[in-house]
């Protein structure tokens, strides 16, 4: 994919950073400041080329690429300035301006199949029903001047439900601004507003008057500028902003639009500056890791891994963690997948899962949270008590673990076990260690009572295996398999990465498929270069995990809607998957 520009920042880096991030209250500074440079060029200018070389000169780099375009949404109630402020930011920032006014007029007009559905209803005098509205934003949104350009989605989504359909299909914008103006105002601006019949052009009698008598003349008020249909239109605005800002809490904001457009556009100017800027990834002499968003690092399957990648990984999981809470889940489960983090294969990497496991709770109790991380204890009675092998000691190992110098442990993180005596009132999050059933054993039961009691309160299970294991006579012990498998799947998936080799083997890796909230799927496959250089390129994107099938399409070639059987390379993932 062709981008506008790509930026690379390079600094020398002072220190191995830690591992994981310390409290803000205790937070050290550097002595002094890190080489900071950017490059830039035309496609095929061989920037990328230079900055291989410039690290294959031995400097430890950090390395941001600008590879994805602005995502940007606008609400505004009627006369706050949108369209001037919309003008003004595709003139900065060339974004493509979507407005469903317009998209609706072009798609009636061109006499399209949407087009013609929704004429009916407009000639009926009837509203475009929400699904046809969204149909044509997303249409719009999935062009490609769109895609490589960024988009301003300007005053849409208009409700609740329609913010909704957004969010099923993965479309989510960087940042949501709201301009905030006050009603007293908005009616002022909009009864003074005048239209030109002849021109189209808008005046307002106070802050844009016409240019001669003549035009004054002509001038005509439109039949929505009254005071009466202004407050209604306002009401309506605001009960709906009020709906729709829930879903977009976390990258709202509210602008005061009662200023000089051009003090408004430089506070949006700003903003989007800022949000467009990358966040750093650290790297080892030679070896380029992409932005914490996208790219897989390379060399997976050397293992143990490095101190980057493993840091790649612990930054990608704690990021779309945090997305997900902050949008308001709390139901959320972490599966990732890469040899250092699969236990299974050797038990001594449990130690690599908890380190993951603190570098969330230090985080967020970095915030001030209550986090209690928890590993289930022994199932069963008599002949019968065990956990899982891999869980074996893993409590003792997080007590003894290193949780920095500031009196983390016993203060803002506290180690227990799953159930719902576990729940204490002052807990905020909880942050469950590899649940799993053991054969004729379930940790369900204990797992739903303990979120039963969470209420509200995040819980978050990183790695579970809840898939049944029935003892020799089959039977479970619990609830019916429906109900467990119905509780199972009601944890929403915030991060999920896992690589694909061929059939019965781990080695080489063909591929990989990721997720990270609020994204979309992403399937990557693994590309050999020159001198034993390798690189991850996506090969395709999917709203919902992909089957086997729609992989086994994706790596040869095929159209999404041809169907087969489960086959092929990919074949044997289709019971884990």
């Amino acid at each position: 994919m062709s981008h506008l520009f790509k930026a690379f920042t390079l600094s020398l880096a002072l220190s191995n950073p830690p591992l994981h991030p310390k409290p803000k209250r205790s937070e050290q500074r550097l002595s002094s400041e890190p080489l900071k440079v950017m490059i830039s060029g035309a496609p095929a200018s061989g920037k990328g080329t230079q900055c291989e070389l410039i690290v294959q000169k031995g400097l430890k780099v950090n390395c941001s690429v600008s590879s994805e375009p602005l995502k940007v949404m606008i609400s505004g109630a009627p006369a706050s300035g949108k369209g001037t402020q919309c003008e003004l930011i595709v003139q900065k920032f060339g974004l493509v301006h979507i407005s469903t006014g317009d998209i609706l007029r072009s798609e009636v007009s061109s006499g399209t199949e949407i087009g013609n559905k929704a004429k009916e209803f407009m000639n009926a005098g009837r509203l475009v029903p929400d699904e046809i509205v969204t149909a044509m934003v997303t249409s719009r949104l999935s062009r490609e001047d769109a895609k490589e350009r960024g988009w301003l989605l300007d005053g849409y989504p208009r409700s609740f439900s329609q913010a909704q359909s957004l969010e099923k299909l993965k479309i989510r914008p960087d940042v949501y601004i709201v301009l905030d103006v006050p009603d007293e105002i908005l009616i002022d601006r909009c009864i003074g507003r005048r239209l030109d019949p002849l021109t189209g052009k808008i005046y307002h009698l106070k802050s844009f008057p016409p240019e001669s008598e003549e035009i004054k003349a002509r001038l005509v008020i439109r039949p929505d500028d009254t005071e009466e249909k202004v407050k209604s239109r306002l009401e309506i605005y605001k009960k709906n902003a009020e709906a729709i800002s829930s879903s977009y809490l976390n990258i709202m904001n509210k602008l005061n639009g009662n200023r000089p457009k051009e003090e408004v556009f430089k506070e949006i100017e700003s903003l989007l500056l800022q949000v467009s800027k990358d966040t750093v990834q650290t790297t080892k002499s030679g070896n380029f890791l992409q932005d914490s968003w996208k790219g897989i690092p390379t060399k997976l399957n050397n293992i143990p891994h490095s101190r980057e990648i493993r840091k790649y990984f612990y930054t990608d999981v704690l990021e779309a963690t945090r997305r997900a809470i902050n949008d308001g889940r709390t139901r959320l489960k972490v599966e990732i997948n890469i040899p250092e983090l699969n236990p299974e294969m050797d038990v001594y990497r449990i130690g690599t899962l908890m380190e993951l496991v603190r570098v969330i709770a230090l985080s967020f109790a970095d915030d001030g949270k209550r986090v209690k991380v928890c590993v289930q204890g022994s199932m069963g009675q008599g002949a019968q008590a065990g956990m899982p092998l891999q869980l074996a000691g893993t409590r003792q190992i997080l007590e003894f673990m290193d949780w920095g110098d500031y009196g983390a442990l016993e203060t803002f993180v506290k180690i227990g076990s799953v159930g719902a005596k576990e729940v204490d009132e002052q807990d905020d999050m909880f942050i469950i260690v590899a649940p799993q059933n053991a054969v004729g054993n379930c940790i369900i039961d204990d797992l739903k009572a303990m979120t039963d009691a969470a209420g509200n309160r995040s819980v978050i299970l990183v790695n579970p295996r809840l898939k049944d294991l029935p003892g020799s006579s089959g039977i479970m012990q619990t609830m019916g398999r429906d109900k467990r498998l119905e509780y199972a799947a009601s944890f929403e998936n915030c991060y999920f990465f896992r690589l694909l080799y061929y059939a019965g083997t781990q080695y080489p890796i063909m591929g990989a498929l990721r997720m990270s909230f609020p994204y979309r799927y992403e399937l990557y496959k693994r590309v050999d270069g020159l001198s034993g250089k390798e690189k991850y390129v996506i090969l395709s994107t999917f709203p919902e995990r992909p089957n086997i099938d729609e992989i086994n399409d994706a790596f040869e070639g095929k159209p999404r809607n041809e169907t087969k059987k489960a086959s092929g390379i990919w074949g044997f993932l289709s019971g884990i998957l």
